[in-house]
């Protein structure tokens, strides 16, 4: 636990960015559509969300995506936790039809890094990769409301490869 607060604690201090934002998440663990869950638990996020680029998509000068760094640490309610970097970018989908800015944003992202799983869902690697699919509404502060549907999978590099999902929301705050 000493840990993962200093982790928490370094992530908040630095100053490896220019503005980004702080994603505070709740969600469910282990959800199945099916019925088959098997370790369902609260699943709590944190995620610090960099704005400095590190790749530009684009032909030329001209611009269309910019993937950007994160790193996160995720903590359920059966003591499981994942520490983890990666990317993302987030797109406004309503600039595809209209010049202006839209409130809506679509946010993909992608990450890696280190599982322990307590006394949780064992996901067969202590390697565990994340993807997330994000829809979030930017609120007149600028702070941010979303829905994220995630999946934790292990690429099978392990001798098992269950995988998890998570249904989360979450609540975004500029620095």
């Amino acid at each position: 636990m000493k840990k993962i607060l200093f982790i928490i604690l370094f992530l908040l201090s630095t100053n490896l960015r220019a503005e980004g934002y702080d994603v505070f998440g709740i969600g469910y663990y282990d959800v199945k559509f099916d019925g088959t869950a098997s370790n369902e638990a609260i699943d709590f996020r944190y995620e610090r969300r960099f704005e400095d680029s590190l790749f530009d998509i684009g032909p030329g000068k001209e611009v269309f995506y910019s993937l950007k760094p994160f790193a996160g640490l995720e903590i359920t309610s059966d003591s499981a936790s994942y520490f983890l970097f990666g990317i993302y970018l987030h797109e406004e989908p309503g600039t595809l039809f209209d010049e202006n800015l839209s409130r809506f944003l679509i946010t993909p992202s992608f990450g890696g890094g280190f599982y322990n799983d307590g006394d949780g869902k064992q996901l067969g690697h202590s390697i565990e990769f994340r993807t997330t699919l994000e829809i979030s509404y930017q609120l007149k502060n600028k702070n941010r409301i979303g829905l994220s549907f995630g999946h934790i999978s292990n690429a099978n590099i392990g001798d098992k490869n269950p995988g998890a999902e998570i249904i989360s929301l979450s609540y975004q705050i500029p620095y």
